[in-house]
C-alpha cells in the first residue's frame, strides 16, 4: 500500500472560503490543530471564543459599491491548564463549527477570517495560508489579511493580466510558431 510521506502541505486558494477551511480538515478529525500566526504557535489552550457570520455592503474610496459575506472564527490563545492540557483535536473544533451552525447560518462560501490574540494583547486578523499534515498533527498557518484600496488594487490587477496578454501575443513571445 503507499501512502504518502509526512508532512504534506496544502496551499489555500487567495481569500479561501469557509469550505475549503473544512474540506483542508475534514480528514484529519484525530489529528490535534496547532495554529501559527505572526510568527508564533497558538498554546495548547486555545479556545474558540465566537463564530461570526456577516454580510457586508461597502463602498470603497473609488465610489464602487461591494458586497460578500465572511465567517470569522475569534480564537484566544491560552496556555494548557488541568482542562486543557493538550491541544485541540481537530474533529472538536470541527464539531464547534457544526454546532455553532445548527443556530447561525454559516455560508460555505463565505470568506473565512481568524481574529486571535493572547488575553491583553491588541487582536490579530489573519487568514488561512497552507495547512501541514504532520505526524500527529494538522499545523494551519495563518497570514495577516493585508489592507487594500480596491480600486488600485483592481487597476494593478488589470495592469498584470493586459501584460501577461501581450506578453503572450509579442512577436517574439514563442507562443505562435
Amino acid at each position: 500500500m503507499n501512502v504518502p510521506a509526512l508532512p504534506i502541505a496544502i496551499a489555500f486558494p487567495a481569500d479561501p472560503s469557509l469550505s475549503d477551511l473544512l474540506s483542508a480538515l475534514a480528514l484529519h478529525g484525530d489529528r490535534a490543530l496547532v495554529v501559527t500566526y505572526a510568527d508564533r504557535t497558538i498554546r495548547p489552550g486555545f479556545h474558540v471564543t465566537e463564530v461570526k457570520a456577516g454580510s457586508f455592503v461597502t463602498l470603497d474610496c473609488g465610489g464602487n459599491p461591494d458586497s460578500w459575506h465572511e465567517t470569522v472564527l475569534q480564537l484566544e490563545d491560552l496556555p494548557a491548564n488541568d482542562t486543557t492540557p493538550d491541544y485541540m483535536p481537530v474533529s472538536k473544533f470541527l464539531a464547534i463549527l457544526a454546532r455553532v451552525g445548527e443556530k447561525v447560518a454559516l455560508d460555505r462560501e463565505a470568506r473565512v477570517t481568524f481574529e486571535l490574540g493572547r488575553p491583553g494583547e491588541a487582536m490579530q486578523v489573519m487568514e488561512p495560508e497552507a495547512l501541514a499534515i504532520e505526524p500527529g498533527r494538522v499545523v494551519l498557518r495563518l497570514t495577516p489579511r493585508a489592507a487594500i484600496c480596491k480600486p488600485r488594487h483592481r487597476g494593478e490587477q488589470a495592469a498584470r493580466e493586459r501584460a501577461a496578454a501581450t506578453a503572450c501575443c509579442a512577436p517574439r513571445s514563442g507562443c505562435c510558431g
